[in-house]
C-alpha cells in the first residue's frame, strides 16, 4: 500500500448532520413529488365539473340492496363538509328505476335489518372484479326514497347523480331498486372534488423546498471540516501515479478470526442502515451533478466530497464484510479517507469534466455495467442501477460467492488463500472504477482489465489512457 500520512478524522457530529440532512432530503423529495403530482392532477385530470372521475363499472346482485361501508376520519371540523365532495353516478342496467344514497351506517343497518343484501368488500380495477358478502333475509323494505335519514340520495329512471359533502364518521353507500325489489343491477362511477387543491399543492411544494434547503445545509456543513474549509479529498494521492484515477488499495489484515465472518452480517447492520440512507442521497445528487457539469464543465466540490465519502465508506464495509472478509477491524462511521484502515480509496478531484462525455456517460458504461452485474450480483448493473452495489444481496454475484469460499477455507484451515484474496480485491477494484466513472468522478474510461492484488498498479509515465470522446 502506498505510504500516506494520517488525515484528520471527521467529527462524529459531521456524519450525524450528513445522515440527518439526507433523511430530511428524502422527506423533502416526497413533499415535492406529492406537490408536483397534486398540481398536475389539478390542472389536467378534472372533468368539466371539476371532479376526478373514475370509469363506470357494473355492480349486480340477486338481493335487494348493494351496500358498501366507508369510515371517514381525520377531516378537521372547521373544514368538515367543505373540503371534499363525492359524486356517485348510477345507471340501471335492467331497465328499472334506481336509487342510490349515502347515510349513517347505523341508520342503514336498521333499515336493512332482515333484508337480503350484498355487502361490497373488495373491488379490483385491472381487470375489474367486485367481491360481495351475501347477507340473507326475507323482509321486503319500504321504498328507500321514503326514508328521511339519507345524507344525500337520488332516485329515478335512467342515470342518477348524487353529490355528497364528506363528513367524519361511519357511512354506508347503498344502491337499490327504487321499489325495494330484488335483483339490483347498475353501472356506477365515482368522482371526487377536492377544494383548494392548488393551495394544497403550493403548500407541499413550499414545504418540500424548505426541507430540501435545510437538508442541503446540513449535508454541506457535515462535509466541511471543523475549521470551516471544505474537506475535499483529505487523503494524499498515491506517491506514484496509478493506472486509473480511482486508486483502490487493500491490505490483508492477518491474522483473521476463523469464525467471526459467520456473524459479520449482524455486526454490519448499523452500517448497512446508514449507507442505505447515504446512497439514496447520492442517487438524488447525481442528476444535480449532471446538470452542473453540462452547464459549467465542473463537478460541484461539495457533492464530489460527499460521493467520494460514500464510496469510501461502502468500500470499507464491503472489505470488512462479504465483499472480501479481508479484515476483522470494524469499519469507522466516517466519510473521510481513514488512511490507517486496511481498505482505502482515492479519487483526485477533477478540475474539469468533459461535457460531451457526461452527456452519454451511462451509455458508454453499458459494457462495464454488464460485467459488473455479474461481479457484484443481483443483476442490478444490467439495469444501470450501480448504486445498490454496497447493499446487494449476499451470494448473488461472483465476488460474494468467492468471498464465501474464502470464508469456508478460513474456517477450516485458519488462513486466507493469498491468490484468492488478490483476485477478489481485483474484482472489487473493477466495480469501484466503473462506479467512479459512472458518477462522473473521472473522465477516463475504465480499462477492460483485471488488476489483482492489494496494491494499486502504477502507471508508466508515457502510457496515460485517453478519455473517450
Amino acid at each position: 500500500m502506498s505510504a500516506s500520512t494520517p488525515a484528520p478524522r471527521r467529527p462524529p457530529g459531521g456524519v450525524a448532520r450528513i445522515v440527518i440532512g439526507t433523511i430530511i432530503g428524502l422527506v423533502a423529495a416526497g413533499f415535492l413529488a406529492a406537490g408536483g403530482t397534486t398540481l398536475w392532477a389539478d390542472k389536467t385530470q378534472r372533468d368539466a365539473d371539476g371532479y376526478f372521475t373514475s370509469s363506470a363499472h357494473p355492480y349486480a346482485t340477486g338481493a335487494r340492496a348493494i351496500t358498501h361501508d366507508a369510515h371517514v376520519d381525520g377531516v378537521p371540523h372547521r373544514i368538515e363538509g367543505k373540503l371534499v365532495r363525492v359524486r356517485i353516478t348510477a345507471t340501471s342496467t335492467n331497465d328499472r328505476a334506481i336509487f342510490v344514497g349515502v347515510a349513517r351506517e347505523s341508520d342503514v343497518d336498521r333499515y336493512l335489518s332482515g333484508v337480503s343484501r350484498a355487502e361490497l368488500h373488495d373491488v379490483g380495477f385491472d381487470p375489474f372484479k367486485a367481491k360481495y358478502d351475501r347477507v340473507d333475509g326475507t323482509k321486503r323494505p319500504a321504498p328507500p326514497a321514503a326514508k328521511r335519514f339519507w345524507a344525500a340520495s337520488a332516485t329515478g329512471t335512467g342515470t342518477q347523480t348524487l353529490d355528497w359533502s364528506v363528513h367524519n364518521g361511519p357511512w354506508s353507500v347503498v344502491a337499490m331498486n327504487a321499489d325495494g325489489s330484488a335483483d339490483v343491477a347498475t353501472s356506477v362511477s365515482f368522482g371526487a372534488d377536492v377544494s383548494h387543491l392548488g393551495w394544497i399543492s403550493a403548500g407541499l411544494i413550499g414545504a418540500g423546498g424548505g426541507l430540501l434547503a435545510l437538508g442541503a445545509l446540513l449535508v454541506v456543513s457535515g462535509i466541511r471540516r471543523r475549521g470551516g474549509a471544505p474537506s475535499a479529498d483529505d487523503a494524499p494521492a498515491p506517491a506514484t501515479p496509478t493506472v486509473y484515477p480511482a486508486a483502490v488499495e487493500a491490505k490483508l489484515d492477518e491474522p483473521l478470526s476463523r469464525g467471526l465472518w459467520l456473524v459479520k452480517w449482524l455486526l454490519a447492520i448499523p452500517h448497512v442502515i446508514v449507507l442505505a440512507v447515504l446512497w439514496v442521497g447520492s442517487v438524488i445528487l447525481l442528476p444535480v451533478t449532471w446538470v452542473a457539469v453540462l452547464a459549467t464543465g465542473r463537478y460541484p466540490r461539495w457533492i464530489f466530497d460527499y460521493q467520494l465519502g460514500v464510496l469510501r465508506w461502502s468500500w470499507r464495509v464491503t472489505y470488512y464484510g462479504y465483499g472480501s472478509l479481508g479484515t476483522d477491524r470494524y469499519p469507522p462511521f466516517s466519510l473521510g479517507a481513514e488512511p490507517d484502515y486496511p481498505a482505502t480509496l482515492h479519487v483526485a478531484y477533477p478540475e474539469r469534466v468533459s461535457r460531451g462525455s457526461a452527456l452519454v456517460r451511462w451509455v458508454l458504461a453499458i459494457p462495464h455495467f454488464l460485467i459488473v452485474g455479474v461481479l457484484a450480483g443481483g443483476g442490478a448493473f444490467w439495469l444501470g442501477d450501480w448504486s445498490v452495489w454496497p447493499t446487494t444481496s449476499p451470494w448473488s454475484g461472483l465476488i460474494a460467492l468467492l468471498t464465501v469460499i474464502a470464508g469456508v477455507i478460513l474456517l477450516v484451515q485458519g488462513r486466507y488463500p493469498r491468490g484468492l484474496f488478490d483476485f477478489i480485491v481485483g474484482l472489487n477494484r473493477w466495480v469501484l472504477r466503473v462506479t467512479a466513472y459512472a458518477m462522473l468522478m473521472t473522465d477516463e474510461y475504465p480499462p477492460f482489465r483485471l488488476d489483482t492484488g492489494g496494491d494499486e498498479p502504477t502507471a508508466a509515465p508515457s502510457t496515460a489512457a485517453p478519455s473517450p470522446a
